[in-house]
């Protein structure tokens, strides 16, 4: 494959990985409904890509064996992720846990900076204060006494996942040593050991095998190779496009997830929102071109 087709492709990944994450919601909603919670609707989707993804790659466990214990952080940190995301979107409203969850590129800017000693140039301070413009408006509440603060615990957990996405990154950014698949492997175990730790502390009831109905498995299924796919495509995607472009082609997720939550969940978004959103959005790209320039310095 040359150079211009690897571009090609490292863009559709970002962009499927970025509509896979604008829809996963849904489907994990159809299981809550059910009755299944999404801690264990997690494990075992989770499991089922694991399955599929140790058979499809089986030749690469050998080495997964001798790997720095470093991964351990990585892989918790990305569990943790993944799942406060699928909690947030099965209980909140979905473009306000999407918006809350973009706050992430402030918290990498600040642990850039703590973390890696990375500086950020006055771009950088200045995309923090957008963002927490848009926050503000956006989670503005008189009923709170004024106070710009989540809601609800949907809304905690959003936050929280785009903390441990910001988290991850830094991670990564000092494990580049680590292959596309060892990175992958790594976040579908990490979710699965913290759902596991999970279960007790929200008092997700156990669910046997045996109670799922055919149309659970296939959800299920559908939900594995898309986390499956999503995963392997976006890894292969920031590996081969510009930080910056990256970060702005992810935002692609926002508009697919307002397309699906309006037409599939009738959920649309008040006018403090749309303002609030538009500057945690600008905020998201800002801080892109500032990671972007650290990153060539």
């Amino acid at each position: 494959m040359n150079s211009q087709n690897k571009h090609s492709f490292a863009i559709f990944g970002l962009l499927f990985g970025a509509a896979s994450w604008g829809v996963i919601w849904y489907p994990y909603r159809i299981m809550a409904e059910a009755g299944i919670s999404g801690v264990m609707s997690s494990v075992y989707t989770y499991a089922i890509a694991l399955m599929i993804a140790s058979i499809l790659f089986a030749r690469h466990w050998r080495g997964m064996l001798h790997l720095p214990l470093g991964v351990i952080w990585l892989s918790l940190a990305a569990g943790w992720t993944n799942l406060s995301y699928v909690l947030a979107i099965i209980e909140g409203e979905v473009m306000r846990v999407m918006l809350l969850f973009y706050l992430s590129p402030i918290w990498t800017l600040l642990l850039a900076r703590f973390w890696l000693k990375e500086k950020p140039q006055l771009i950088g301070y200045v995309a923090i204060l957008i963002s927490l413009m848009g926050a503000f408006v956006m989670l503005y509440d008189p009923v709170l006494g004024g106070l710009p603060l989540p809601r609800n615990q949907a809304e905690w957990l959003a936050l929280s996942s785009g903390f441990g996405f910001s988290l991850t990154n830094v991670i990564t950014r000092k494990s580049n040593h680590l292959s596309l698949l060892t990175k992958s492997f790594a976040v579908w175990i990490g979710v699965l050991v913290v759902a596991a730790l999970f279960i007790p502390v929200v008092s997700a009831p156990l669910v046997a095998p045996s109670v799922f109905s055919p149309t659970h498995w296939l959800v299920m299924g559908l939900i594995a190779l898309l986390l499956m796919a999503a995963t392997l495509f976006v890894q292969y995607g920031v590996t081969h496009i510009e930080a910056t472009r990256a970060s702005v082609l992810f935002l692609f997720e926002l508009v697919v997830a307002a397309i699906a939550a309006y037409y599939l969940a009738n959920e649309t978004m008040a006018f403090n929102e749309w303002v609030g959103g538009s500057f945690i959005v600008i905020s998201a790209i800002i801080a892109a071109i500032q990671q972007q320039r650290t990153i060539s310095e």
